[in-house]
């Protein structure tokens, strides 16, 4: 059986975390939660990598939260913060490469553009789905979208829980390059190869000063998607929403 989340070295310097859940199409099943989590510890402590490449595999790149997750939050039996998905990227010291090459839903989407470098694809669709169950949106995904895409296509992707294709958002001008999906993995690599020219050391210390507004400034937004959450979970028809309209 292939490992639900797989680290491979993609030259000298350049590791690559791919996200294979297929049973559960890349939601964040405790299987990929506790991978990812383990494969982010590992990189932490191997000196020999100075970038990361995280990617997903055939048509998905992260899916969000499965339902019995929603559910559970639905009922108060769990809140989001019982694992750091969302700022996994952000924390690891080296530069974090997202090569979305598939949908990015939800906090999959947000978990993606807290990289330090995001490439999307064409063919795929992006969109932070929070309100179509009718509760608000969280794993700092009111943070990041404004910060990564600008607030006025930020707050129209969280209010309305559209669905947009990359070469969508490419036409709106997002900061990001967008490349057929065959292509995205290749394109990431191009850009990997640029950054392990440098000294780890250096990555390292430009990476943490870059951040350090985005940590910083992140578990405020934090505390306060957890409290929109307490207030719209609990709404009548938020659950039967999710019961119905998951995955659709």
């Amino acid at each position: 059986m292939e490992q639900v989340v797989e680290l491979k070295e993609m030259g000298e310097g350049i590791i690559r975390i791919k996200m294979q859940d297929r049973v559960s199409k890349n939601t964040f099943s405790m299987e990929l939660i506790a991978g990812l989590a383990d494969a982010f510890k590992t990189i932490r402590n191997e000196p020999r990598y100075k970038v990361v490449i995280l990617t997903g595999y055939d048509n998905y790149f992260a899916s969000g939260g499965t339902q019995d997750q929603l559910l559970a939050l639905a009922d108060g039996k769990a809140k989001f913060t019982e694992s750091d998905l969302y700022s996994m990227a952000l924390n690891c010291p080296i530069p974090v490469i997202s090569a979305m090459q598939g949908h990015g839903i939800g906090g999959g989407f947000a978990m993606g553009l807290f990289a330090d470098f995001v490439v999307l694809s064409r063919e795929s669709f992006y969109t932070t789905n929070f309100m179509k169950y009718g509760f608000t949106p969280g794993m700092g995904a009111t943070f990041i979208l404004p910060k990564k895409l600008g607030i006025s296509l930020a707050q129209e992707m969280l209010l309305t829980a559209k669905n947009y294709r990359g070469e969508e958002l490419q036409m709106r001008g997002i900061p990001f390059p967008v490349v057929p999906r065959e292509q995205v993995l290749e394109h990431a690599l191009e850009l990997a190869e640029t950054l392990v020219e440098k000294p780890r050391a250096s990555l390292i210390a430009l990476k943490d000063h870059l951040v350090a507004p985005l940590r910083e400034g992140l578990p405020a937004v934090i505390e306060q998607e957890v409290m929109m959450h307490d207030k719209t979970f609990g709404q009548p028809g938020v659950k039967d929403r999710i019961s119905t309209l998951f995955g659709r």
